[in-house]
């Protein structure tokens, strides 16, 4: 998603960027060592495996590592910053990033040949700020614990949900791509991007406006409420889009971008026909859906309070993404009645023998590893492997496989488990 519906910040607008010498110093030599990286071939043999699994032609698994606790990564001063200026700040960041990754934990892992220059887009929020109690266990990490306060109770609350505004900031996106292509002149290409994939999930921010038990016990108290507020979360993103249609504000996301909570999203299929390369359309594009918190819910309650609700986005897209870290190894049928399906969150709530078999060689299965491993004391590295093989071995060879170790709170401050757990995995899928 855009921005988080249940909170606003106000968007990042330098409408002319004035650096340093020794800031675009820093940033040229990180651009031109992307540069080099992205001149390997490695990429295109990468990008073709990622195409294959994804159009359903699996050569073997694909790996990816995402949402690492950058906080505990930094070793040598590779990720420290030597730029001052907020713009300058955030791009090198993201070149930083970019770069110790390749180094450390690729993986499969997909550089472009160009650096991308984001629109500055801002999407005001969904009308309701939410109001929470936080509890930290390390005041450098993003993740933590949170109470919510309620502020949707009965029916008249939903209309507190508000229609979304969007809005191109023109001249900070023309500020960022005259400055980044005097930064990368003779070095690499520059690109503006626009709104590439969307994360679209309703229930992750309607529980932090109803409360995660009340929300479940209204699904039996009070359904019409509670059917009223899913409708009306998918009025609001459904208007959102449509203002990223209205103002050409999509880019394709057939490429190493990330899809749903799995890998990248190179496939043959998109963007499809009709197709303007000067005017991305959803059609062009995957979309994807989830309802995490319904993880012990009925099949039948997951379809009537979020999945009926999804046809209405899910349908817009070429391709779809379902799910996150909700088990759905009892709801594979009604994850067959979405048409455009290709893609499904396996997360480790999930009993490999029975889901995987179900989803067989119609669909990638998209296997997250428990993170948890790198929290413990200890580092087990064999049984790290024995549950990836164990995936394998439920497959049977019949199916397509991502794993993607995702939701990483963690590695108590020893980032070297995660080089070893990517270069392992590896080891395992390319035999």
């Amino acid at each position: 998603m855009l921005h988080d519906p249940g909170s606003y910040s106000e968007p990042k607008i330098f409408e002319s960027i004035e650096l340093k010498e020794n800031e675009k110093t820093v940033l040229r030599e990180l651009g031109a060592t992307i540069a080099s990286i992205a001149a390997l071939g490695v990429h295109k043999e990468k990008a073709e495996l990622w195409r294959a699994m994804n159009d359903l032609e699996s050569k073997r698994p694909m790996v990816w590592i995402n949402e690492i606790p950058w906080h505990e990564m930094n070793v040598n001063d590779e990720l420290t910053l030597r730029c001052e200026h907020p713009w300058a700040r955030d791009l090198e960041t993201t070149l930083r990033r970019t770069i110790y990754q390749w180094n450390h934990m690729r993986g499969d892992m997909v550089i472009n040949d160009y650096i991308a220059c984001p629109l500055v887009i801002h999407s005001t929020d969904f009308g309701i700020h939410e109001e929470v109690d936080v509890a930290r266990t390390d005041d450098q990490n993003d993740i933590y614990s949170r109470h919510f306060h309620i502020q949707i109770e009965k029916m008249a609350d939903v209309e507190k949900i508000k229609m979304p505004k969007v809005i191109h900031y023109e001249k900070a996106t023309e500020a960022s791509f005259h400055t980044m292509q005097e930064l990368f002149k003779d070095i690499i290409d520059v690109r503006k991007e626009g709104q590439t994939h969307i994360w679209f999930t309703p229930w992750d921010y309607l529980i932090r406006w109803t409360g995660v038990q009340e929300a479940m016990i209204a699904l039996v108290d009070d359904p019409d409420m509670v059917n009223a507020a899913v409708e009306r979360m998918v009025d609001a993103w459904m208007v959102e889009l449509d203002q990223f249609v209205e103002q050409n504000l999509l880019s394709l996301d057939c490429n190493n971008t990330r899809i749903g909570s799995g890998g990248y999203g190179y496939t043959s299929r998109l963007p499809g026909k009709p197709f303007d390369k000067d005017r991305v359309l959803p059609h062009n594009m995957w979309g994807c859906s989830n309802a995490q918190i319904f993880s012990e819910v009925s099949p039948d309650m997951h379809w009537e309070f979020a999945m009926r609700h999804d046809f209405r986005w899910l349908e817009r897209w070429g391709m779809t993404y379902y799910g996150c870290c909700e088990p759905m190894q009892n709801k594979v049928h009604l994850l067959k009645k979405i048409p455009n399906l290709r893609k499904v969150s396996v997360s480790p709530w999930n009993n490999y023998q029975k889901i995987l078999p179900a989803l067989g060689g119609d669909y990638v299965a998209s296997i997250k590893p428990n993170p948890a491993i790198f929290a413990e004391e200890g580092w087990n590295p064999k049984g790290a492997m024995e549950t990836l093989q164990s995936a394998l071995d439920a497959a049977e060879g019949k199916g397509h496989i991502e794993f993607i170790m995702k939701d990483i709170s963690t590695v108590r401050y020893r980032p070297q488990l995660l080089w070893q757990w990517s270069e392992l995995a590896m080891q395992l899928v390319e035999g």
